[in-house]
């Protein structure tokens, strides 16, 4: 029996188990933008028990029209605010965006699988 997520359309999978090997590389790294919908900004305010307004005030910032969650900064790299190196993985995992669920399954990556490789150690060939 297979631990393999696939998903049509992509030209790998994913092996779950490697998470805990890389240091949460798809958490930290380079800057970017984790857009949160509305919905997921009411959904990560109550798991962690704020008000909506106190949440946004403190873990996300505008960019354009959206919201992002924040970044921390620390020896030339970044990480989302919700990255625990202690526990190597997110503080609202059962609340997480959709954008961090349905990582490495991004369209983005359908052209760039040996770019998503370098960043993941789950990545399979199938």
């Amino acid at each position: 029996m297979s631990d393999l997520i696939k998903k049509e359309g992509f030209d790998y999978a994913f092996d779950p188990k490697e998470c805990s090997t890389c240091q949460g590389r798809c958490c930290t790294g380079e800057s970017g933008y984790i857009y949160v919908k509305h919905e997921e900004i009411e959904n990560i305010s109550k798991f962690l028990g704020l008000d909506t307004k106190d949440f946004v005030a403190k873990y996300l910032f505008k960019k354009g029209y959206k919201y992002s969650i924040k970044e921390v900064v620390s020896e030339n790299s970044h990480a989302c605010i919700f990255f625990d190196k202690t526990i190597n993985g997110c503080m609202i995992y059962e609340a997480r965006p959709s954008q961090c669920q349905t990582f490495p399954f991004w369209d983005y990556f359908k052209t760039r699988v040996d770019a998503l490789k370098l960043e993941c150690p789950g990545i399979r060939n199938v």
